[in-house]
């Protein structure tokens, strides 16, 4: 079972609510201090800033996303953060570039939860 939090951060981030989503792990990253869940925020928090227009945003947040993700490459209680780690690059691409249009052609993919990619051992699970 996940993390009742990390099921509703996936499922309020999949609808677009970065916002939302970002906020639904604040408690349990606070409480228990995990990376993951940090890395997290921080990437959802990006899409605040896109949703807004703000590019240095989205760069600062992806960038320190990618520092904090990193770490549990390539998965980490059921998301495929590698894939997650490749669009921040590929999305911090595109605001660099400043290229035409760019919130735009920035698509966000969604987040699946995948039970095969759970060790068992990952200390979130302990913490709820």
């Amino acid at each position: 079972m996940f993390p009742p939090a990390l099921e509703t951060f996936v499922e309020l981030f999949n609808a677009r609510r970065y916002w939302e989503s970002h906020e639904e792990l604040e408690r349990p990253w606070r409480e228990g201090g995990s990376g993951f869940y940090k890395g997290l925020i921080l990437y959802a928090s990006a899409f605040v800033h896109l949703q807004n227009g703000n590019a240095h945003g989205v760069q600062a947040q992806l960038t320190k996303a990618a520092r904090e993700l990193g770490p549990y490459t390539p998965t980490y209680l059921g998301i495929d953060v590698a894939a997650v780690l490749a669009h921040a690059s590929a999305a911090r691409r595109v605001v660099e570039h400043e290229e035409a249009g760019w919130p735009e052609r920035i698509d966000v993919p969604p987040l699946r939860l995948r039970r095969t990619r759970v060790r068992g051992t990952e200390a979130e699970l302990r913490a709820g």
